[in-house]
């Protein structure tokens, strides 16, 4: 049996990102995430600066006014990267921000092969659903490491009322 947790989750955690590059990947890019990351990369270099960490994902499913996920679904999704310097004259699809700061979320830290990654987000609706805890409904993914063939993802979900929104993305 295997006595190591895949998934941990705890409470009040604070996603702090300082100089920041955001892409917004639109519907009909997502079949290109990989391309889109690449020129990021490519465009963070002919800038004379560099990443530093890793990438994260940032998603959000839109819902109606009473908080209710829409039949429709739109999935928003943003790549973002942390710099080691900040850049001056940002260019479209780019967006910089000097600081993200996402507060009172639940975390998960995720140990495990990347195709079982949705399980981390079904543990943290279940975890919040049980504590009687409301999410945002956005989340940041910040693929921490890989290895072999297993990853090491952080999961970041705001609580709803919890985060600074606008301060965030």
């Amino acid at each position: 049996m295997n006595t190591i947790e895949k998934i941990i989750v705890k409470e009040n955690k604070i996603l702090k990102l300082n100089n920041v590059l955001i892409r917004e990947i639109n519907e009909s890019e997502l079949m290109d995430v990989n391309q889109i990351s690449y020129m990021m990369d490519s465009y963070i270099k002919s800038k004379g600066n560099s990443p530093l960490g890793p990438m994260i994902n940032y998603t959000f499913a839109e819902g109606d006014e009473k908080g209710q996920i829409k039949i429709k679904l739109k999935l928003k999704l943003k790549l973002i990267t942390q710099l080691k310097n900040p850049i001056n004259n940002v260019e479209k699809p780019y967006e910089f921000k000097s600081q993200v700061r996402v507060t009172n979320c639940l975390f998960a830290r995720f140990t495990e092969k990347e195709e079982n990654l949705q399980y981390v987000y079904s543990k943290l609706n279940l975890y919040a659903f049980e504590k009687d805890i409301k999410l945002k409904g956005d989340s940041y993914t910040v693929f921490v490491n890989k290895y072999e063939d297993k990853i090491v993802a952080d999961i970041f979900m705001e609580l709803e009322k919890g985060g600074q929104a606008i301060e965030g993305i």
